[in-house]
């Protein structure tokens, strides 16, 4: 490697985004959704390159954090960036799920000791340190998409603790689940207030728009996985005092994302047809993908938990929409990082949702 190709590289990993991990999550929950229909090679395909993904982000961000440690907790004090931090969250998450499936249940269980510990972490630092702690205001006028990264970190932690819980029976472990799962619900709810004051009050051009935004839906479709979980978790009085609402309101909340779908295809006709920002490849075109696998794997789910075979046959059909989406981006991204003078590229790729 060049001494100009090593600059360029050192100087990717410095800008790495702390969303970078949304990779992963797009990549295991495409996975997964595969799985779960039975497309066995596919399946490990799309969990082979997660975890390479993974593993590779996790150098990467060791890098970052030795070599680069104030721009690292830098992001942790933007309000733009600092989301994103929970992608880790979500990506270990998602993979201990996918691991959950193989039987390899002490790879799940560490999954979720590390993405549990980091969730909670997290969960107090980065509103703290992004919102509450700021002197600029006001502070509304940086939330984006990436907030609900948050909400997605929280439901994965409840999918993994339920997948434990199904085998394993540890008391905690529908605790955690069900308080995960509201914790979840209602940060949902304030990520959506805070997101279209934003939207409703400030200047918002189409460049704007960013991919990111896509999470919204993504987070309520895993909001329905984790709920589907619950719902089939053994009789204890946490499940039992919550099961029925939960069931109620994955249903709600499968309506809602449903219903989004729309909104977010049309903005993008906004931004792109009408508005003619070019449709070029961007890392954080991974927060659409995710989105797209999870409300797949959502609906199979809901479908199958509820008795409900119209939304498990919706869910199977978008499976190709979610996996065709994963090859397209994961080509671009690919075609991108080998085209001469992008080499800067190859440690900020998959995800930069934050920017």
């Amino acid at each position: 490697m060049t001494v100009a190709r090593r600059g360029r590289l050192a100087q990717g990993v410095a800008e790495l985004s702390p969303g970078y991990f949304a990779f992963v999550m797009a990549s295991g929950i495409v996975s997964v959704a595969l799985e779960v229909e039975g497309y066995d090679l596919l399946s490990a395909v799309t969990f082979g390159v997660g975890i390479v993904g993974y593993l590779t982000l996790l150098v990467l961000t060791c890098w970052r954090v030795i070599a680069f440690g104030d721009r690292f907790l830098a992001d942790f004090r933007d309000p733009k960036r600092a989301f994103g931090f929970f992608t880790f969250v979500a990506g270990t998450n998602v993979l201990g799920t996918r691991a959950g499936i193989e039987g390899w249940y002490a790879a799940t269980a560490v999954a979720l000791a590390i993405g549990g510990l980091v969730w909670l972490v997290l969960g107090y630092v980065v509103p703290w340190s992004a919102v509450m702690s700021r002197e600029e205001r006001p502070v509304v006028l940086a939330a984006n998409g990436t907030w609900f990264v948050w909400v997605v970190a929280s439901q994965s932690v409840a999918i993994v603790a339920s997948t434990l819980a199904r085998v394993h029976g540890v008391e905690g472990l529908p605790i955690l689940a069900v308080t995960a799962w509201s914790v979840g619900v209602v940060t949902y709810a304030a990520s959506a207030v805070f997101v279209s004051l934003r939207l409703m009050l400030y200047p918002f051009g189409p460049e704007e728009f960013e991919p990111s935004y896509w999470v919204s839906m993504g987070a309520i479709a895993i909001t329905i996985l984790a709920g589907a979980g619950i719902v089939e978790m053994d009789s204890t009085p946490m499940v039992d005092a919550i099961r029925d609402l939960v069931a109620g309101l994955s249903v709600v909340f499968w309506c809602f994302a449903t219903w989004l779908i729309p909104v977010l295809f049309a903005a993008g006709v906004w931004r792109h047809v009408l508005r003619k920002v070019p449709l070029v490849y961007e890392p954080n075109l991974w927060s659409i993908v995710f989105p797209l696998g999870m409300y797949a794997v959502a609906s199979i789910s809901l479908g199958r938990a509820d008795q409900l075979p119209a939304v498990s046959t919706l869910g199977q059909a978008w499976l190709w929409l979610a996996f065709a989406a994963w090859v397209v981006v994961l080509a671009a991204m690919v075609g991108h990082l080998v085209r001469p003078g992008n080499s800067r590229d190859a440690a900020a790729a998959p995800v930069e949702a934050s920017r």
